[in-house]
């Protein structure tokens, strides 16, 4: 009897292991392509023949779309992720902090460039894909903000915020690479950019005070 459970139990384990080595085929498959054709053309026929398996078992797997994405999602971030703060935390805040974490997300896209181009691109068409793309944007606002709060009071406008925000994005650094920009370059334009913005925010202030200032002399 104490035989046969354990036997069940060794049985039940390396099921479980085949079972688990499957699905990663199939998640690995499924991100390869995606990064080959993109999420859009990626069928589940595909996928099954890249991985080796029978359409059925991907079903059996990943019954929806949804739930296939948020494993690939999950696989694909665990091996790519996003930079590290403590990368630009380590460096003086405002315009220095912001450099240093543009030059990080710059290097970050070039080495991802293939999947987010993929996915920038078919997220309209793939309604899965939308979730993940709009949580990687909410990481980008956090650090939008962080970086901003590093600025003087002044300079925190929602012209700033907008400037850096878009500066943080995948496609501003894509138009700035397909240009010609190297990393280092694209992220100090993209500073000139900040203090533009802060510097016509201050000059707007002034102007706001001095006629202020102004129309109380002459009340």
């Amino acid at each position: 009897m104490f035989i046969d459970m354990g036997e069940r139990r060794y049985r039940m384990k390396k099921r479980a292991e085949s079972q688990a080595r499957t699905r990663e085929r199939i998640v690995e498959a499924t991100v390869a392509l995606h990064e080959e054709l993109g999420p859009r053309q990626t069928s589940i026929r595909a996928i099954a023949e890249r991985a080796g398996v029978q359409r059925l078992t991907v079903y059996r797997h990943f019954p929806d779309d949804a739930s296939l994405f948020q494993a690939c999602t999950a696989h694909w971030l665990a091996r790519n992720p996003p930079p590290d703060a403590a990368v630009w935390r380590a460096s003086p805040a405002g315009e220095p902090r912001c450099r240093d974490a543009l030059i990080a997300f710059y290097r970050y896209y070039r080495d991802t460039e293939a999947m987010w181009a993929a996915s920038h691109r078919d997220e309209p068409d793939v309604p899965a894909l939308q979730g993940p793309m709009q949580a990687f944007r909410a990481h980008l606002d956090a650090v939008r903000d962080e970086l901003l709060a590093g600025f003087a009071a002044p300079l925190r406008t929602r012209e700033v915020a907008l400037t850096l925000r878009h500066a943080l994005s995948f496609p501003t650094w894509q138009a700035l690479a397909q240009a010609g920009l190297e990393d280092e370059q694209a992220a100090a334009l993209a500073v000139a950019w900040l203090r533009g913005a802060g510097e016509d925010a201050a000059a707007g202030a002034g102007a706001t005070d001095a006629a202020s200032r102004s129309g109380a002399g002459g009340a």
